[in-house]
């Protein structure tokens, strides 16, 4: 297949599957909020999952780092994890109902203080979080209580699927900055302003340091430490934890991290989320493809 026939094909596959995604999700904003969020839920781990393949990858991420675990947790994972991927998609969708309950979660843990203690200083904060529980419950939360809040974002592989979740997660709250030149140096003024930053770093980074995630390897991003240190803003990972009954939150503000250089720091987030993950694995995005680092291979120089 020639390169112009792949962007055809790729782009009518990216069309489609935008189509579905919307469609359901648009049935789903039909309903009362509870009904709505539970229905998405079920939808994602029962249809949208077996057919995105999210089960078959949930299933690879465990075995490789939790190869002990019985095999009926682990298809109890396969279901949960994209149960809870699917309500936090309809709760973003959801707006100001999401909001809602997102401002009525507590806060808890040592960050809370070192978050006020910058407040009150006019010191920047990057706030470090991961694909766990719904992360932009921390968002709303820390808006509604008069945080100067912004949030870096990456553009999703779909274009037509990111015009619209863009539009919704600034319906939560904003500024939002764009992964790229233009969103970097609107995120570098507000920092410099004394704002509070939020980024996910739990994803697989081309460019990242293989950095220990869960016991194994994982191309993990700098940049949060690196601009805390840069700005000397506090780095602080925070976490939206879901409740168990699948609706309400708690946010889990982890303790500031030192500053000393960015790998040590970034391998203290990576190390506090893990904690998390082994704690509530349920709530982690197992459906990612974190773990795609390849050790160099190193040959034999010697002659004989």
């Amino acid at each position: 297949m020639s390169r112009k026939a792949e962007t055809r094909a790729s782009k009518a596959r990216n069309y489609v599957i935008n189509l579905v995604l919307k469609g359901a999700i648009g049935l789903a904003l039909l309903l009362p909020y509870e009904p709505r969020v539970r229905a998405m839920g079920w939808l994602t781990a029962n249809v949208f999952s077996p057919i995105a393949g999210f089960r078959k990858r949930v299933r690879t991420n465990l075995a490789k780092i939790m190869p002990e675990m019985p095999e009926a947790e682990v298809r109890r994972l396969c279901r949960a994890v994209p149960n809870n991927a699917g309500r936090t998609l309809i709760e973003i969708y959801s707006g100001a109902d999401f909001v809602k309950r997102a401002i009525k979660a507590p806060i808890e843990g040592p960050g809370l203080a070192r978050l006020e203690a910058a407040r009150a200083e006019g010191r920047p904060v990057i706030l470090v979080t991961g694909h766990m529980g719904n992360y932009d419950a921390v968002r709303a939360n820390l808006i509604h209580r008069g945080y100067n809040m912004g949030a870096l974002y990456r553009r999703m592989s779909n274009p037509y699927f990111n015009a619209h979740y863009v539009e919704s997660i600034s319906k939560i709250g904003t500024p939002l900055f764009e992964q790229g030149r233009k969103g970097m140096i609107e995120m570098v003024r507000h920092i410099k302003s004394g704002g509070i930053l939020g980024i996910l770093t739990d994803l697989h980074t081309t460019r990242g340091e293989p950095l220990d995630f869960l016991g194994e390897p994982a191309r993990t991003s700098l940049v949060t430490a690196e601009l805390a240190l840069k700005f000397n803003a506090a780095l602080i990972p925070v976490y939206g934890l879901r409740e168990p009954d699948g609706l309400s939150f708690r946010i889990v503000a982890q303790d500031e991290i030192p500053h000393s250089d960015a790998k040590t720091m970034t391998q203290a987030v990576n190390d506090g989320l893990s904690d998390l993950v082994r704690a509530h694995p349920e709530q982690w995005f197992w459906i990612h493809r974190r773990w795609k680092y390849k050790p160099p291979v190193v040959t034999d120089q010697a002659h004989p």
